[in-house]
């Protein structure tokens, strides 16, 4: 029997979402369920984190620095000024708090589905990617390598995201998490030692 009822979250969802959001939350959500069928993740949580993914993202800045205060969401000088970054954890409160996800691995990967991490878990990584490649994401460069990187190496892939990610970024440096740049040195730090190794 299934864990989730995806029909009822996704119609209680619907609700708080505009109609280009939710769009691309059900692209994730799918991506998210192929990427576990292709590594041998568990289905039905990576579909809650792709569902989930981005629950908090229609919430105005300033009710998002509300409910971080309400749910005791630790909140950064930097993320008061980049309010947008909050949906994550924020989201991550709202999966356990408005939707019943208990499932310590599906509220990690909705908390750094934005920045990226060090040493991401399986979980993080599918829906990482999952966000960035689903298909209706049409600007970013590189896109159809990645898309098909994405299910060959999940490490190499996500070493590609963050690079280009932080290159678009170059633009407004102000803009860039520590954490995303943290994890980008991690991801490029394996892909050299890869190469170093022989590994392509």
């Amino acid at each position: 029997m299934s864990k989730y009822n995806f029909i009822k979250m996704q119609k209680k969802l619907s609700k708080y979402l505009d109609e280009e959001r939710y769009a691309h939350t059900l692209g994730v959500m799918y991506t998210c369920a192929a990427l576990a069928m292709a590594y041998g993740y568990d289905l039905e949580a990576a579909q809650a984190a792709g569902l989930l993914h981005d629950c908090a993202k229609c919430i105005s800045g300033e009710k998002k620095l509300e409910l971080c205060k309400q749910y005791k969401v630790s909140v950064s000088d930097f993320e008061k000024h980049h309010s947008f970054l909050l949906h994550a954890k924020l989201g991550a409160c709202i999966a356990r708090e408005k939707y019943g996800i208990e499932d310590p691995e599906v509220l990690s990967a909705i908390t750094y589905h934005t920045t990226g991490r060090r040493e991401m878990s399986l979980l993080e990584k599918i829906l990482y990617i999952a966000d960035y490649i689903e298909p209706m994401r049409d600007k970013a460069k590189n896109l159809s390598k990645i898309r098909a990187l994405a299910f060959q190496d999940l490490d190499e892939c996500i070493y590609e995201i963050l690079k280009d990610t932080l290159e678009y970024l170059k633009q407004n440096p102000q803009d860039i998490d520590e954490t995303t740049k943290i994890a980008f040195l991690y991801y490029k730090e394996l892909h050299d030692k890869r190469r170093e190794g022989g590994v392509k």
